[in-house]
Order: structure tokens, then sequence, then C-alpha cells
């Protein structure tokens, strides 16, 4: 099969999501300059380079979550764990303007360290991050939120051997349609030049 995206697929579902995986989960956080948190989750999120440490994540339309990091220039992102994925899925509802995500979805709550923001407090791992930039993207409301890590907080029972463990974290990725993945077995490869 082959299709041109601008001509339509003729499945039932957009495969494109399905194709692109498995994706992290960016459980971003933010704060209002007027002290509202938010908590939502986006799966179009990822790393972007080592120094300093950079992550973007995309939004499809604009939310809560990019306006208030434009008026305060922060926000953290939360790793999902398998075990949080029900509250992750409740922090997606569309509520009202101010309308606290951590108290509707259950997320438990704590402040950052290094930005005026809230966190996940049980999340595998945080990102607190200062906004570098906002990048318009093709389309009628897509944006690509870059920032910069300043400052990360890891679960301690994550932590083995001196190494974050994924699969002690069990990372929560999404696979495209309603479908979801746990990392549960990890392999090493070693490059060629290592």
């Amino acid at each position: 099969m082959f299709y041109r995206p601008a001509d339509g697929h003729g499945l039932p579902h957009n495969p494109f999501n399905a194709i692109v995986s498995p994706r992290p989960i960016g459980w971003i956080s933010t704060r209002s300059a007027d002290g509202h948190d938010n908590l939502a989750p986006y799966s179009f999120f990822n790393a972007v380079a080592y120094e300093p440490p950079q992550v973007m994540f995309a939004s499809t339309s604009r939310k809560d979550t990019l306006t208030n990091i434009e008026q305060t220039g922060v926000f953290c992102v939360n790793i999902v764990g398998a075990e949080a994925a029900h509250v992750m899925n409740l922090s997606s509802a569309a509520l009202a303007h101010h309308e606290d995500e951590f108290a509707h979805s259950g997320a438990m709550r704590a402040d950052c360290g290094e930005i005026a923001c809230a966190r996940v407090a049980n999340a595998p791992a945080s990102l607190e991050c200062k906004l570098t930039q906002v990048v318009r993207l093709a389309g009628a409301e897509n944006y690509a939120i870059f920032g910069e890590v300043v400052g990360i907080h890891l679960r301690d029972d994550c932590v083995v051997d001196g190494r974050f463990d994924v699969v002690k974290a069990r990372m929560l990725s999404r696979l495209g349609y309603r479908d979801y993945a746990e990392v549960k077995e990890v392999f090493e490869l070693v490059r060629p030049n290592d």
C-alpha cells in the first residue's frame, strides 16, 4: 500500500500515529501566571540534545499548557510509568480553563526545585525546563515547544547500580490509536566504535 497524506489513506483509522511508535509520553505540568496548575499528556514528545539537555513536545491545538508556558517561561516534563496510566489518561480530559487536572485525575503534586511549577510527585522522573522557543508548524494549530532541562528528579527506586532503570520505571509509551505499551525488558547493543 502507498498513499499521499494529502490525498487520504482510505483506511478506517489514520496509520501515521501507529507507524511512528513507540513514542514516550511527556506528561507536561505548567502553572499559569495567576497560580493555577495544569497537567496534560503529550505523545509527540522527545529529547533533542545532550549538552545542554533539551526536550521538545508538540501540541496540535492552543491549550492551557502552551498559554501557561508563554506566560511563565517554564514547564515540567513528567515521565509516565505504567502504574500511572489511568491517572495520566484522566488528566487528558478537556476541562474548563483553570480547572485543576492534578485534582481531577488524582495525580500527586510536588513542587519543582528550580522553576515555579508543580510536578507529578511519584513520576519515575521529572524534567524541569525553561522555555527556549515555540515554533509554529504547518497546519491550523500546530506548535513545537522546546525547553532546556535545568533540573531533574529521579525516583529513588528507579536508580539501580548507578543507572536510571527503564524496566524498574515501567516506562509507558504511546503506540497510536488507543494503544500503549510498557517497557518490560531491554537488551544492550555495543556500537562498533565503542
